[in-house]
């Protein structure tokens, strides 16, 4: 990459993170219209950006479960290195967790921006007919969103309780490092494996609402 894309990303993550500090978010807009983004930019591409942590994420729990898969099938070895190995997959799921979260709060932020400065704007208006389309527009992008935004929740939320089994595995099986504390777990192996798909099934939905909010931007 080259220095000034560098630079570039640097100022946007910065940006990104002034976002949610509040009497900040005036600076963050200000910043981006000098690379001439505007809010409605701004929200397509952190559209783009939530719909991308939601598929790694979506990802990084298949993993999770293939690891836990290998566990239940311990034949001998050495089992604090495959429980090391298994914690740390938690912990990126975890962490996946929380950047899925972290994107959809700015996509929420930008949004209520957006729609706020575009309702102000539209009262500026002198022209009935223009105005009346602005509206429209307005209205139309506002349900396409909260379409999107629900879905996203959705998906957010249906972490959770994967996680939360996940877990419960993970702290077993540090109490209880043994052949047998695995052959009690593998009881559990249909039940997270169900949350994991109905997971893997409500983020593909909540991608598809991301692509067509995205094209109906574009």
């Amino acid at each position: 990459m080259k220095p000034q894309g560098r630079g570039f990303r640097g100022l946007g993550l910065l940006l990104l993170a002034c976002l949610l500090v509040t009497g900040c978010q005036t600076v963050y807009y200000q910043a981006w219209e000098k690379f001439g983004k505007e809010k409605r930019d701004l929200l397509k591409d952190n559209v783009k950006d939530a719909r991308n942590e939601q598929e790694q994420a979506a990802e990084q729990f298949k993993d999770a479960l293939t690891r836990l898969k290998e566990m239940y099938g311990f034949q001998g070895g050495n089992l604090e290195k495959a429980y090391d190995k298994l914690k740390a997959d938690y912990d990126r799921s975890a962490s996946r967790a929380k950047a899925v979260s972290s994107r959809v709060e700015k996509v929420e932020q930008i949004a209520t921006d957006l729609f706020a400065e575009w309702e102000a704007e539209i009262k500026n208006m002198s022209n009935d007919r223009l105005s009346a389309n602005s509206r429209a527009q307005l209205r139309q992008t506002r349900e396409k969103y909260e379409s999107l935004h629900a879905s996203m929740k959705k998906a957010e939320s249906s972490m959770q309780p994967v996680l939360k089994q996940f877990q419960d595995q993970v702290l077993y099986l540090k109490h209880n490092l043994n052949a047998q504390a695995i052959g009690s777990l593998k009881g559990e192996a249909v039940d997270i494996e169900k949350e994991i798909q109905r997971l893997i099934k409500d983020v593909n939905a909540s991608i598809a609402e991301a692509d067509a909010f995205i094209q109906g931007m574009e």
